[in-house]
């Protein structure tokens, strides 16, 4: 199985944070000790979970997202942190489970978001790190599989398709569900030099974006078939966050002019009327696509990857500001909740769900601007991740951050992302940050010439 060798990330958040110990933060020995506790999450998976998609670790007893129908979630997801943290025996396990025992065509309903981002983007990402034709060929097989998702008078997909049958579900679907596809369906089209992948997930990105009203703005919830909005909150977290993510991405990663120009319009217009500044802080709130008016104060979980997105896209400044905001979320209650009303500091949603964004943006900001201080804040939210959610067998969610009762699940992002970016915060040089786009499910998409 080949190394990763020269493989770079052209990775994006932003954050920043405050911090007086700053200076004294052993980057070696935190990234040691993330591969621990990555290591410590996959044996629970391996012992209760293996050939299921989760872990859930209290109960230890598999989970999988359709019941009696696994498709390797977990170990899909995994393959490439451990990959990059150089665990090269249970890497070529997992390897060799995945080409042996995932079936892309089986008798399930799958969400075509969920399904590109972890399997399709982590198939691809794989071939492109170990060289392995039979990962590349479920990628055209799980490709094809999905196509007839798209098949609507607008070209935007709908939510959910069957990998064997191409029956298709679900007309009212969302601007992240919709423009979340680009990254794995154009990368998949650069090596297998079929362009109906690109063409396809490109037709709905634009389709969505020709939606957009007066103001520049989307909002949460589209009709795929008819193209009429059913709900005009414009925001960028959950149903919407990685819409713009993708525009920005689309344009890096394949140098596709028409991705970049829809980015700079939707920034400017999310910066002039989702940003709000309230007691200093940077956040960003609810409005009404249409209007622009303000409708809800709410930030959460979801909204903390925003700071690597402006970042990326040469931010610093906001970049900075929402990172501090973002961590001041966390620092609430020790652990981020789901969600806070940022103009009273009041929880509004109070599950952790283990997720990795806000970590994410650290990684970011501190590659951009090399800020000891992000160190620190590193440490700080993997000290806490350890304390509240390490169980005996893995790792699981808070159904409260308030009373830090825990909850009996492992969501596949923990490996695929959470823990793969506290150790590239360590462990920079682990992969090269220039040469690869990290999709949103943190897989590594090497440019395709």
């Amino acid at each position: 199985m080949n190394r990763l060798t020269g493989l770079t990330l052209t990775c994006l958040m932003a954050a920043g944070a405050l911090t007086p110990r700053a200076q004294g933060v052993d980057s070696a020995a935190l990234a040691a000790r993330v591969k621990q506790e990555f290591q410590h999450a996959w044996a629970g998976y391996q012992e209760y979970a293996w050939g299921h998609d989760e872990l859930k670790p209290l109960s230890r007893t598999p989970y999988d997202w359709d019941p009696g129908k696994p498709l390797l979630m977990t170990p899909v997801d995994a393959l490439d942190t451990m990959i990059v943290m150089k665990l090269d025996g249970d890497a070529e396990r997992v390897r060799r489970e995945i080409v042996e025992h995932l079936d892309v065509r089986q008798d399930t309903s799958v969400s075509v978001f969920e399904i590109t981002i972890r399997l399709l983007g982590s198939l691809l990402a794989n071939y492109q790190l170990t060289h392995d034709q039979a990962l590349l060929e479920k990628a055209r097989s799980l490709g094809d599989a999905l196509l007839p998702a798209f098949s609507t008078r607008t070209g935007m997909p709908y939510r959910f398709v069957n990998l064997k049958t191409g029956a298709t579900r679900d007309v009212i679907s969302n601007p992240a569900e919709i423009g979340t596809l680009i990254l794995e369906f154009g990368t998949l089209s650069k090596l297998v030099d079929n362009p109906v992948y690109y063409d396809t997930a490109k037709r709905a990105l634009t389709a969505l974006y020709a939606k957009r009203s007066k103001v520049g703005l989307v909002g949460e919830n589209i009709n795929v078939e008819t193209g009429e909005w059913t709900n005009p909150a414009s925001h960028i977290g959950g149903a919407i966050d990685s819409y713009y993510e993708y525009l920005l991405k689309c344009d890096r990663l394949f140098g596709d002019s028409d991705c970049g120009a829809m980015w700079r319009s939707s920034i400017a217009s999310v910066n002039k009327y989702a940003a709000d500044d309230v007691k200093g802080r940077l956040w960003y709130g609810t409005v009404n696509m249409n209007t622009g008016r303000r409708t809800a104060t709410t930030f959460g979980s979801l909204q903390a990857f925003f700071p690597a997105v402006l970042a990326l896209g040469g931010d610093l400044r906001r970049a900075r500001r929402l990172q501090d905001s973002a961590f001041a979320m966390w620092t609430l209650h020790g652990i981020e909740p789901e969600e806070i009303d940022y103009r009273s500091m009041r929880v509004t949603g109070a599950g952790y769900q283990l997720r990795p964004e806000i970590v994410e943006s650290t990684y970011y900001l501190y590659h951009y601007t090399r800020d000891p201080r992000y160190l620190e804040m590193g440490r700080r939210m993997f000290e806490d991740l350890v304390k509240y959610c390490r169980t005996d067998d893995g790792y699981t969610v808070l159904r409260s951050v308030v009373t830090k009762e825990q909850g009996d699940r492992m969501h596949s992002f923990l490996l695929a992302e959470t823990f793969k970016y506290f150790y590239l915060l360590f462990e920079p040089d682990a992969l090269d940050f220039d040469a690869v786009v990290f999709n949103t499910e943190a897989h590594p998409l090497r440019r395709v010439r």
